[in-house]
Formats: C-alpha cells, sequence, structure tokens
C-alpha cells in the first residue's frame, strides 16, 4: 500500500524507473532523542534531510501512526499521548529585507493560530510567538513542540550585507529567545539549520541546546549510510559500479558513521549516470567569492586542520572560509585525533569525488580562468593523462594560464609565488575528478602535486623563476629521488618540472622525464 507523500524517517519517499517506494528508517535515532533530552539543534548541508527530519518528528508527536507502518516508531511510541506542535520553517523563497522576515514569521504563525481558533492580540513577533504557546498548551493541557527548519537561512540569504544580516540577526534572536522564556509551556525543541551561528550571537537563552552537529552517534541521522544503500537500495544496484558510487557520492562524516546525500544517489538510481546532482542545486556564490577575495590555497583543501572552536564559529563579522567550506558540506571530517585531552583536531577533506571535482571546476573560474578555454584546456588534459602525451599538459596548462586576465594578477599578491601556479593546476587537474594529491610526503622531501591514473603516475614540481628556465624543477624531481616512491612493476613515472616566469606569468621551462615499465630510455 502506497502511503501519503511523506518520506517519513528520511526514508525517502521515492518512485524508480519500476514505481519502487523506499524506506530507510531514521525513527530509531528519533526515539533515542526523545528520551535522552528535550532541546536539540542540528547543523547539516543543504538537501541532506533536515525538513524530512522535522516533518517526521511533527507527526510523531500528532500521533499519525499510520504513517510508521512498518517502522521503529509503531511498536515503541505511545500513541495516546499527543502534543501541539508549532512547526517554523524559514527554507522557502530568498528573504533579502528584514520586512520580508516578518512577513514570513506572521504568515506562519497566522496559520497556526487559524488552525486552533487562537485570536492574535500581540503585534510583536516575540509577544506573539509566547501568547501562541502559552494558549496551545491551555487548549491542549500537553505542553508543546517546537520545530525550527532552516533557522539561518534569512542571515545567510543577506551575509553579503552586513547590516541587513545584523538586522535579520536581531529579529530572529528576539523570536528564539522566546523559547527558553516560555520553557514551562515547550516540550520539546528542535532546530536545524545550514551554518552553526555562535549561542552568544542567536540562542543567547538557549543555554540547555544541546548540540548534535558533532555527536558521533548522530553522524548518520541523516543521509543513507552504505548498508542502507546494499540492503533498502538492493534492488536498484544491478549493473551498476559499486565501488564507483561509493567513490562518488558517499563520504560525508560528522565524527561517526559517513553517509551519502539522499538527493544525489535518488537523481542517480533514476538517471544511472555519475553527474553533480547535489552540487548544482545552488553552491553559495558568496562562499566562492570569498575563497577568491582571500586567494585561499586551493591544494590545501584536501586535508585542512581545524578545532572545535573553527567548525563552531559562524557570524556575520566572522566567517572564515574552513568553516563555511566545512558547514554548506564541501568538506568533511576526515580525521579525528585528541593529541591531549580535552583538544580535539580535525582534519577535513572532500566528502567524495562529486565535491571535488565540481567545487575546483567553480574556483577555477573565480580565481580569474575564463570558463570556455579552460573548459577546453581540460579536455586536453584528459587525453594527455590517459596516453601519457607529456607535450599535451604543457598546451593545456599554458591556455589555461592565458586566460586569466592581466587585472587578475595585478590584484593578487598570490601570483608573485608558487601558491597561485599550485592552485591554479591542481584545481584543473581535480575538476577532472582525478586522484590528485599536493604536498606528496616521500623520505625524500614532498612532491608538489602528484597525478595517478593507472598505469602513469605523473610527478610535478612547480618552480618561480624571473624570466628563464633554469631546469631547476626536473633537477630536483630526480635528485631527490621522488619517482622511489611509485616505481612498481606495470607503473611508469613521470617526472614533470614545470617553470613559470614572473614576469610573464606563463611557463617558460617543461621538462619531463619517464622511469619505470616501458619508459623510454
Amino acid at each position: 500500500m502506497q502511503r501519503r507523500k511523506l518520506p517519513i524517517g528520511l526514508q525517502t519517499f521515492a518512485k524508480m524507473r519500476e514505481g519502487n517506494c523506499y524506506y530507510v528508517d531514521k525513527t530509531p535515532f528519533i526515539l533515542q532523542l526523545i528520551d535522552q533530552g528535550s532541546h536539540y539543534f542540528l547543523s547539516r548541508p543543504r538537501r541532506f534531510g533536515k525538513s524530512v527530519l522535522l516533518d517526521t518528528i511533527k507527526e510523531l508527536f500528532e500521533g499519525r501512526r499510520e504513517l510508521f507502518e512498518g517502522l521503529a516508531a509503531e511498536t515503541e511510541w505511545d500513541w495516546r499521548v499527543t502534543h501541539p506542535v508549532v512547526h517554523l520553517s524559514f527554507g522557502s523563497g530568498v528573504m533579502r529585507q528584514p520586512a520580508e522576515l516578518d512577513a514570513s514569521i506572521h504568515q506562519q504563525f497566522s496559520e497556526i493560530e487559524q488552525a486552533h481558533g487562537i485570536q492574535c492580540v500581540y503585534p510583536g513577533n516575540a509577544n506573539r510567538f509566547m501568547h501562541l504557546l502559552r494558549e496551545l498548551h491551555r487548549q491542549s493541557g500537553r505542553r508543546v513542540v517546537v520545530l525550527i527548519d532552516e533557522y539561518d537561512k534569512p542571515m545567510l540569504d543577506s551575509i553579503t550585507e552586513p547590516d541587513t544580516a545584523r538586522a535579520m540577526r536581531a529579529t530572529l534572536r528576539d523570536l528564539y529567545s522566546v523559547i527558553k522564556a516560555a520553557d514551562a509551556h515547550v516540550h520539546f525543541v528542535f532546530i536545524t539549520g545550514v551554518s552553526k551561528f555562535s549561542k552568544v550571537s542567536l540562542f543567547s537563552g538557549l543555554n540547555n541546546l544541546m548540540d548534535l552537529t558533532l555527536n558521533p552517534r548522530y553522524s548518520a541521522i541523516c543521509g543513507y549510510t552504505d548498508s542502507d544503500v546494499d540492503t533498502v537500495f538492493a534492488p536498484e544496484l544491478a549493473g551498476l559500479d559499486r565501488a564507483a558510487i561509493r567513490d562518488w557520492y558517499n563520504g560525508y562524516n560528522w565524527g561517526g558513521e559517513a553517509v551519502y546525500n539522499p538527493y544525489d544517489l535518488l537523481l542517480y538510481f533514476s538517471q544511472r549516470d555519475f553527474q553533480p546532482f547535489w552540487f548544482e542545486t545552488g553552491t553559495p556564490t558568496f562562499l566562492v567569492e570569498l575563497m577568491a577575495r582571500q586567494q585561499f590555497y586551493l591544494p590545501g583543501l584536501p586535508s585542512v586542520i581545524a578545532s572545535d572552536s573553527l567548525l563552531a564559529a559562524f557570524d556575520v563579522e566572522r566567517m572564515a572560509p574552513e568553516a563555511l567550506l566545512f558547514q554548506t558540506g564541501y568538506l568533511t571530517i576526515k580525521q579525528l585525533s585528541q593529541p591531549l585531552s580535552g583538544h580535539r583536531v580535525y582534519t577535513l577533506g572532500y566528502p567524495n569525488r562529486e565535491v571535488e571535482a565540481s567545487l575546483n571546476a567553480a574556483l577555477l573560474v573565480a580565481y580569474g580562468a575564463e570558463e570556455a578555454p579552460v573548459f577546453s584546456a581540460r579536455v586536453q588534459l584528459i587525453e594527455a593523462v590517459r596516453t601519457a602525451r607529456i607535450p599535451v599538459f604543457k598546451d593545456a596548462l599554458s591556455a589555461t594560464f592565458a586566460s586569466i586576465p592581466h587585472d587578475w594578477y595585478r590584484n593578487s599578491p598570490l601570483a608573485r609565488y608558487e601558491g597561485h601556479y599550485a592552485s591554479v593546476v591542481y584545481a584543473q587537474f581535480a575538476a577532472l575528478g582525478l586522484d590528485t594529491r599536493v604536498e606528496d610526503a616521500t623520505d625524500k622531501g614532498r612532491i608538489d602535486l602528484t597525478l595517478r591514473y593507472f598505469p602513469h603516475v605523473y610527478l610535478f614540481e612547480f618552480k618561480v623563476v624571473e624570466a628563464v628556465s633554469t631546469g631547476a624543477a626536473l633537477a630536483q624531481l630526480k635528485d631527490r629521488g621522488y619517482a622511489s616512491k611509485y616505481l612498481a612493476p606495470g607503473v611508469q613515472v613521470h617526472l614533470i618540472g614545470v617553470e613559470f616566469a614572473s614576469s610573464t606569468r606563463s611557463i617558460v621551462g617543461f621538462e619531463y622525464e619517464a622511469l619505470g615499465e616501458g619508459a623510454t630510455p
């Protein structure tokens, strides 16, 4: 029997090619949270099922047992007890002005008031919210469940206009402060969003709000695990490359079990073609522009080191690219260590191939390169990597740098250093979705960039010179014996030394040599 179109417990109500519906049951997470506490916050990137999670909690507290048939909650929840629910969402549309936020709050309050026969007697958002909670409690005799979805979107919509963002923050802070003040009328609270604004700036009164964002037990509360894919979605896997699916779409992690983005996976099963489905739904322009403006060192993205405070810190006045990349899902936790008690160190990196390839393609354009010639050069690089036609690397990379306007160099102090050239080359290769490693460690030193495409391994060394090639780049690769790390039966290693002239911003030295099986003496 087909249920109503509500994806209970993030199970994903999805009609596949054969019309099948699949349910991934997340109600055990919800039951555990309700049993152990009452006030929660969760930050997750867009399209990870936050709204579905809140819909599920709403239907649970309202006693809609028929929607939970076959799920854990059906037998483990007390359906005799219901609670009134205030469910606010700021996820739809774009709010650019405080007046638009006020209009949204007014509309949502009006709908709830009308549904329960409550008369609006207070014009202000905070007083009206308090009155609503008090009346719902009085009418039902049970305390109210408060669910707030995309709590931060009004601020993110205006984040490039700090004064407007501050005004949005002030409105929301007044609204959210009611939750603590109305504690006697509130039974359960769950707030979700993309970013994690500091409690001081937005939730100063909610000191009992438990943050689940980096709690390893709830890393998989949104999204699908490998086990879900292998069991629930088993009928869709026939004829597909399971390892490639994992490589392309798995890997989002908040300190526990890694997950797939539901939007990606469902569209892939429907179209059966690897595409950047999630990325193309809306990469924050302000994030790409911020990274370009700060000339962020792109080769460092696969191994960003971060602390708890960095990952948790975000506000209108403080926007660290690393925190933004993590909170929006473009970087994820790859490793967590604790060198000293109470001091956690996070190593961040790309969650999967989709994000690495798509983000670098977008960043390359933001760093000054023109999209059309860069894409043409990328096509050349694909052929060069596959066939080991090394001279084509030079042509493609030269075309990439030639597409960057002179004005960009003039305004970029980074252009005087190897970091700029390494960033551009790295972004081109990473945009291909290939196995690209920067600062590749060996027992003799670090290789600037390693590109692996079996049976070929390409080792790059970059140097910036005044005007004339010195041959130092290739000489360093050879003198330090970097190739020894990869020399093995059936593998051919290509040493490629590239020298850039600081005066012309072009390649003036390009030398290469092949080692290993099949290499030309």
